[in-house]
């Protein structure tokens, strides 16, 4: 709590005001999570205790459509796996910011998210550094929490999801998280495309949730010239 405290002391407002914003924006996400997932017919427990254990939002989403459509738990839980592996290369960037402790590190790899390694590597100097990352990354995994316990709360009195329309707010929102890379990355979009129509091809011949895994072929054209 004392490191926190210090911490803490390390930022700046500009930096609490911009971590504080992404807590927001995040708690939204979150609350939608925990109401799908509940309104769709998961029990509460599901979407808090993965929220709490996965702490993985997109992975997430994913996992739990693909639960939702009928799909297996070993296809939700390798596409969550697979989304997730970006994170390793993250890992290595901020290895040094996170600490040295045994235990410090493992509480940190749990908070490493696109978000924190940006906050963390935004900083000039190393202290700004861990004081971004430590901040941002309880302050997300906290709002996260919290907002999908309240939205799997709220979501247990909704009843059919379709009466809502929140039948179609997975594929919105998994659409919101990859639109920025799809504008700012031709290869990026030839992979999506082509593995958009994979997934298509097969999706009247395979399980729920096998769809997305193949589409990951999609990869194999991400860089070749247009």
């Amino acid at each position: 709590m004392r490191s926190l405290l210090r911490t803490t002391m390390t930022a700046d407002r500009g930096l609490l005001r911009d971590v504080a914003l992404v807590c927001l924006a995040g708690g939204v996400v979150g609350v939608s999570f925990g109401a799908i997932a509940v309104a769709g017919g998961l029990p509460v427990w599901v979407p808090v205790v993965m929220s709490l254990v996965v702490y993985a939002g997109s992975a997430q989403f994913s996992a739990v459509g693909i639960l939702l459509a009928g799909g297996g738990p070993f296809a939700a839980a390798a596409t969550g796996l697979l989304l997730n592996t970006r994170t390793a290369a993250y890992s290595l960037a901020v290895a040094d910011i996170i600490g040295r402790r045994r235990a410090t590190r493992l509480i940190g790899a749990h908070l490493v998210t696109d978000e924190t390694v940006a906050f963390a590597l935004a900083q000039p100097d190393p202290r700004r550094r861990r004081a971004a990352f430590w901040i941002s990354g309880v302050g997300l995994f906290v709002s996260w929490n919290l907002c999908v316990l309240g939205g799997a709360l709220a979501g247990s009195a909704l009843g059919d999801t379709g009466t809502y329309g929140l039948d179609a707010a997975f594929p919105a929102v998994l659409a919101a998280l990859v639109l920025p890379a799809l504008r700012g990355d031709a290869g990026v979009r030839r992979a999506a495309l082509a593995g958009a129509a994979v997934a298509l091809a097969v999706t009247s011949v395979v399980p729920a949730g096998v769809p997305v895994l193949l589409a990951l072929a999609g990869l194999l054209v991400a860089r070749r010239p247009a």
